[in-house]
């Protein structure tokens, strides 16, 4: 580097290049879909912890996937309201690196969560008279701790390779959050250790989890055309749909997103279908376990006659 170079100590994050009025219509659209997404995981988080009824293994796993989508969108969002409203103001350097590191660990800690996810409707359905001793409540705190430290680990390890990298050129991250990739272009020296981890990431975290899904789905299927009652079929269909939903869901988007081919994609291209997976599937996810799953709707019904009995009296 020369020695006229300035380090930088702050971002600026360009978002989307659009006019003031298109903004403002952004801003309102993405504040009614952030206190849905917190409203909707709020939900399931609350029937899962008051109605005893779900405190079973799915729905154990399902709180905390309710966890990591509300904790996704309020690490991206709010920024981008901020950056809605003056898309001159900027992010500090610790701050734009902090909203790398989490967003890198609930990304990683949702694909492994949806893993542990299916494997257990693979025993509940392959399984169903061992499923009590496969999916001990010992297990399930096992198999969540677990998904969460490798999420912090693995967000750990490209936080270690991005901190010490200078930038000391443009200021402007073209993006409307600390995307690494997006943060990466800024660094005035050589980042293709940094790429190659990104990518080793990605497929370590996307490819390999997918393909134990569609195993463990494989299996599934095979297991539900051999129920010979049509009830029995469509409760099981039932209970894996919502489930599938929301795999195909966060799944397709960040595989086309970090592993598809990147030469046909822009910028904006890639900064659209970021949104889509970190705005809209938190939001979309409560909404399909709501909407699919009768034992949530129940619990739903069951708290709203609870709370419309406590103001009657």
């Amino acid at each position: 580097m020369g020695g006229n170079q300035t380090l930088i100590t702050q971002f600026i994050l360009l978002g989307f290049p659009l006019s003031p009025r298109m903004q403002m219509l952004l801003f309102v659209l993405f504040s009614l879909f952030y206190a849905f997404t917190l409203l909707g995981n709020g939900t399931i988080l609350g029937l899962i912890c008051l109605d005893s009824r779900l405190h079973t293994p799915m729905y154990f796993f399902l709180s905390h996937l309710a966890i990591v989508d509300i904790a996704y969108a309020c690490n991206t969002v709010p920024q981008m309201l901020v950056n809605l409203m003056d898309p001159a103001k900027p992010i500090s350097f610790a701050g734009c690196m902090t909203q790398t590191f989490l967003f890198l660990t609930f990304a990683h800690t949702e694909c492994l969560l949806l893993v542990v996810m299916s494997y257990d409707r693979y025993v509940a359905i392959c399984h169903p008279l061992r499923y009590t001793v496969i999916m001990s409540w010992r297990v399930c705190v096992i198999f969540v701790l677990t998904s969460w430290i490798l999420g912090v680990l693995l967000a750990l390890v490209h936080l270690v390779l991005l901190l010490p990298l200078p930038f000391c050129g443009s200021q402007k991250v073209n993006h409307f959050f600390c995307e690494i990739i997006a943060v990466l272009k800024l660094a005035c020296s050589d980042t293709r250790i940094n790429e190659v981890m990104v990518l080793a990431g990605a497929v370590s975290v996307l490819v390999g989890p997918f393909s134990s899904i569609v195993v463990s789905y494989t299996h599934i299927l095979c297991a539900i055309l051999k129920i010979k009652s049509q009830q029995g079929r469509q409760k099981a269909f039932s209970t894996c749909s919502s489930h599938l939903c929301v795999v195909g869901l966060f799944y397709g988007t960040a595989i086309v997103m970090y592993i598809g081919p990147q030469h046909g994609k822009s910028n904006e291209q890639k900064k659209y279908l970021l949104l889509f997976h970190s705005l809209f599937n938190p939001m979309l996810n409560p909404l399909i376990y709501s909407l699919r799953n009768k034992d949530v709707k129940s619990a739903l019904k069951r708290m709203l006659i609870k709370e419309d009995t406590s103001s009657g009296c």
